[in-house]
């Protein structure tokens, strides 16, 4: 039987990519996070990651294994929850931005349904600047949503870059006005864009505006306009612009958690759990 605690260890360096930031997660050594995977590889009788001097990454085995453990601990987690933890109920009302709704939340509030059965989730989907006005206007509970790099309210949980996009076919055409798809208003991305580009000699038009990130990545792979977009967004279809394309470099995107003060233990148990996305 593999034990819970070696394939706890298993997904936190299968999830961050290399064994000292297991270990940060885990609030343990490199060293003792490195023998709990040499020990899980002896009771499954194979190797799970491929180690190089530079990275770490899974075997055919360790993908294959990394889906059961992660349901494993699920269970166990929501066992013991069950059995020790309080029993929350009631509705608890979560705003988050499109940015984030096909990359970590999804299995996120899947495990936050398991945990709290007794709690009703209602989710809205929506811009930054809406979202904190709902959250200030008590409309919200919980907000996972982005903010400014800098800014003192909300509760950082992780980054990744903003980066030009454009469809595969689309063309450059030198010295000619940059197409631009955007956000429709009060958006960080959007004003982002606007002001790397004032820094430049490049002219520049909008053509297309949305409320949506599913609408700017049409537009761009429509060959319509290139589109500011975080790089969990890219994907099929579309290319990464950047230097080489005489464009300018966008900052960091910054996603954090939002929560009126004094939270309820609802809001906060949904909060601590956003923050394990880190």
């Amino acid at each position: 039987m593999l034990d819970l605690e070696l394939l706890n260890a298993f997904v936190a360096v299968a999830e961050t990519g290399g064994f000292r930031r297991a270990s940060e997660r885990l609030h343990l050594t490199q060293s003792t996070v490195s023998q709990q995977i040499k020990r899980l590889e002896v009771q499954a009788g194979r190797p799970l990651f491929q180690r190089t001097t530079r990275s770490v990454s899974l075997t055919l085995d360790g993908e294959a294994l990394l889906g059961d453990a992660r349901r494993l601990l699920q269970l166990e987690e929501a066992a013991r929850r069950r059995l020790t933890g309080p029993r929350l109920s009631g509705a608890l009302r979560f705003g988050t931005v499109e940015e984030v709704t096909t990359g970590r939340l999804p299995p996120a509030l899947g495990r936050f349904a398991r945990l709290h059965p007794g709690v009703r989730l209602e989710v809205t989907i929506g811009i930054t600047a809406d979202l904190l006005a709902q959250l200030d206007r008590r409309d919200l509970d919980v907000v996972l949503a982005k903010r400014a790099l800098g800014s003192a309210r909300g509760r950082p949980v992780w980054r990744e870059p903003i980066v030009w996009t454009a469809s595969d076919g689309f063309e450059l055409v030198p010295g000619a006005s940059l197409p631009l798809a955007l956000f429709r208003e009060r958006s960080l991305s959007r004003e982002a864009a606007l002001e790397a580009l004032r820094g430049t000699e490049h002219g520049w038009h909008i053509v297309y505006t949305s409320p949506s990130l599913s609408g700017l990545r049409a537009a761009a792979l429509a060959g319509l306009a290139i589109t500011p977009l975080p790089s969990s967004a890219t994907g099929p279809g579309l290319r990464v612009l950047g230097k080489a394309d005489g464009l300018p470099p966008l900052p960091e995107l910054e996603i954090a958690i939002f929560t009126r003060l004094p939270r309820d233990p609802v809001a906060n148990a949904l909060a601590e759990l956003l923050a394990s996305l880190a």
